[in-house]
């Protein structure tokens, strides 16, 4: 499961190599890749979201 993370953040940052981008499609579970994708993705907009309290308050 960790490299699933790991991939989905590199790709979220922009910084993923393409032989792992390749090898996450070839041999990865699609199922992992987007619920990790959706849990990172409500992550960042709670950050995001508190941060904009916090610093509004």
């Amino acid at each position: 499961m960790w490299k699933v993370v790991k991939s989905v953040l590199a790709a979220f940052l922009g910084v993923q190599k393409e032989q792992q981008r390749r090898e996450d499609f070839e041999k990865g579970n699609p199922m992992a890749f987007i619920l990790v994708g959706i849990i990172m993705a409500l992550l960042f907009v709670g950050v995001i979201a508190v941060v904009a309290i916090w610093a509004a308050g």
